[in-house]
């Protein structure tokens, strides 16, 4: 059996989950690593102050690194909360002891303000653990203590970090470049005699934990072998994508997640696998559905969960729809995400309002079919395109998310059914929504049976 890496968080805990080991975790796990932890001092934190802080002594911080080493091993390890002299003292003596590639996050001030580094102990921090250390990670504030330099430039930067490494005999310095005035933030990584840039848009998100999950991420790719430039590049292109997708939860700095790096490619694949499935029921019954094949086609579709759902490229279709070509119903195209347009928007909409309403599909009206959903108990709506406010029609796609909102005005709730009767060259059509594009489906056949 191939043996899975171990990567290490040396930290403290942040009792809101978003900093701290709780980031660290989430981090490993993300990206396919063991994660094992060395707690430092427990915070009662949440996203906008730290009301207090407990540190453990620093015997058990040296002895819960050390016992995980000599069980399993530890490819590699991170710092982040280290409080004082004596945690960090100890980090020290289990770093020369066990000789552990180790990544030192320099954290001092938490993003509400509290101090996580006593003043006396950025002194032990600098003489004792920098000096064993195989990368630090400080942002700008801390690179200019460490480094006693001003920085505001990306030239800044890298004098800072050539200078972080030269007094302190650490191999990598990254200097992290969010809080630097510019359209793209760029950290600088001092390596060997070299500068390397690694760059990205300046995207608005969530950054609580934004330096703990980084700092995990470079650790978790260390542990997985790729050398220090690798390791670097891949954990920018992992924090970008956690800040941009990060958690709305409490009333400071939303928290980072990690977690999208799995779940939004998970949630991809749910959605075209269960559109994919949608289809193959929409032909199979073919023969029950070719009468209400509207002329512009028939089309399914699913959204991603609504916390990461936010165009229609978020949502699966079939491209170019379901056409009837003689006595059956055929695919014009595959299923991918972006296909559908307006069936897209309606559903996008819909989940604004009832998050669990992902799918949809199209078919042409008929007084029939409402009828008979009625008659089975489905909450049916009509909405009359005839009264869509001219400034609507004039704004591309603003259709379907009109007619959605027009129907919960009517309802209280999502209907399972929205139809219409047409307008001046718009053809009438019947929408049924359900969990997903099986759902909608199953109602569909339901209907039609």
């Amino acid at each position: 059996m191939r043996r899975v890496p171990v990567a290490m968080t040396i930290a403290g805990s942040d009792s809101g989950g978003g900093a701290g080991i709780e980031a660290d975790l989430k981090t490993f796990s993300a990206l396919g690593v063991h994660g094992v932890v060395a707690i430092t001092s427990i915070t009662a934190q949440n996203t906008y102050r730290v009301s207090a802080i407990f540190d453990l002594p620093g015997w058990l911080v040296y002895e819960q690194i050390k016992v995980v080493v000599e069980d399993m091993g530890v490819d590699a390890a991170k710092t982040g909360m280290l409080s004082n002299s004596e945690i960090v003292e100890s980090v020290a003596r289990a770093v020369e002891e066990f000789k552990f590639p180790l990544v030192v996050d320099p954290v001092m001030i938490a993003k509400s303000g509290a101090r996580l580094l006593r003043e006396e102990a950025v002194n032990t921090l600098t003489s004792k653990l920098l000096p064993r250390a195989y990368l630090v990670t400080p942002n700008v504030p801390e690179a200019e203590i460490l480094s006693g330099l001003r920085i505001k430039s990306l030239e800044d930067a890298e004098r800072a970090a050539r200078a972080i490494s030269e007094r302190y005999g650490v191999e990598a310095v990254v200097v992290k470049g969010g809080h630097l005035e510019s359209e793209r933030v760029v950290d600088v990584l001092y390596y060997r005699g070299g500068l390397y840039h690694y760059e990205s848009l300046r995207i608005e998100g969530c950054t609580h934990g934004g330096g703990c999950a980084y700092s995990a991420a470079i650790t978790a790719y260390l542990a997985k072998g790729l050398d220090v430039v690798g390791a670097v590049g891949r954990a920018k292109e992992f924090i970008v994508w956690a800040i941009k997708h990060g958690l709305r939860v409490g009333r400071g700095y939303c928290p980072v997640n990690p977690l999208a790096w799995l779940e939004i490619p998970a949630e991809k694949y749910r959605a075209i696998s269960n559109v994919k499935r949608a289809v193959e029921v929409l032909l199979e019954n073919s023969s029950r559905l070719l009468k209400y094949v509207p002329e512009v086609g028939i089309n399914v579709v699913e959204a991603i969960d609504s916390k990461y759902a936010t165009s229609v490229e978020d949502v699966a279709g079939v491209k170019g729809r379901i056409v009837r070509v003689g006595d059956r119903l055929v695919a014009v195209g595959p299923v991918e995400f972006g296909a559908s347009s307006h069936l897209a928007r309606l559903v996008l909409e819909a989940m604004k309002i009832d998050p669990s309403v992902r799918g949809a599909v199209n078919i042409r009206y008929s007084e029939e079919l409402v009828a008979r959903a009625k008659s089975k108990g489905y909450l049916v709506v009509f909405v009359d395109r005839r009264l869509e406010p001219e400034e609507i029609r004039a704004v591309e796609g603003a259709t379907l998310p009109w007619i959605l909102r027009e129907a919960v005005k009517q309802a209280g709730r999502v209907p399972d059914l929205i139809y219409d009767v047409g307008d001046v060259g718009k053809e009438p059509m019947i929408r049924v929504l359900g969990r997903s594009a099986i759902e909608a489906v199953s109602k569909l056949l339901d209907i039609v049976s």
